[in-house]
């Protein structure tokens, strides 16, 4: 029913762009908490960048200036605009959907969600 389906996600070079999707369905978009999260190898799931209903978003140190969250309503879709890609985004990049039961752990631990994406995955090479 509840799905969520990332796209976008690729093998670039250093400094290049990309821009990745998550396709939204079965739930009130709108009036929930979204975000992106990545899994690195040798790492913990972490907190990439978020945004709220009312269009509030927040990012982690490592993507601020760089990357940027936005949603359309419209299209239920979520986006993460990423410029600048360096070696250190290479990852599994994930996107969550929350009513608020979560997002206490978004940013301050192991992240969890009420619903999460199958993931896409992003390359980076120097």
């Amino acid at each position: 029913q509840v799905q969520l389906v990332e796209s976008g996600g690729a093998s670039v070079q250093t400094g290049r762009s990309l821009r990745l999707s998550c396709a939204s369905s079965g739930f009130p978009f709108s009036t929930y908490y979204m975000g992106w999260f990545r899994q690195v190898p040798g790492q913990e799931l972490e907190t990439v960048a978020t945004i709220t209903n009312n269009g509030v978003s927040r990012y982690s140190d490592h993507v601020k200036g760089r990357f940027t969250i936005s949603k359309d309503n419209a299209k239920v879709t979520l986006y993460l605009q990423m410029n600048s890609l360096n070696s250190g985004d290479t990852a599994m990049y994930y996107c969550a959907a929350d009513k608020g039961l979560y997002v206490h752990t978004w940013f301050t631990t192991i992240p969890r969600s009420q619903y999460w994406g199958q993931g896409t995955q992003v390359t980076v090479s120097s």
